[in-house]
């Protein structure tokens, strides 16, 4: 790991791609493929919406991610 990396410009990255597959269009496919690119895509946002939800820090050269599970509170 060099000195420049820096987790929140990551964290940045992984909400750019969260926005990114929320934005994307569906390609042409139908039946059973059109379903599994709709999970995918589902799945995707996920990952990403989560880890750029992430609160980032390095310590001593270990990247720490905090991400809050827990339901919302109403």
């Amino acid at each position: 790991m060099t000195d420049a990396f820096d987790p929140n410009q990551m964290i940045q990255r992984f909400r750019d791609r969260a926005d990114a597959v929320k934005r994307r269009g569906l390609p042409p496919v139908e039946g059973p493929d059109r379903q599994r690119f709709l999970e995918a895509a589902k799945i995707d946002f996920q990952d990403y919406a989560m880890l750029g939800d992430a609160v980032a820090t390095l310590e001593e050269g270990i990247l720490h991610l905090k991400i809050d599970l827990r339901p919302a509170q109403s």
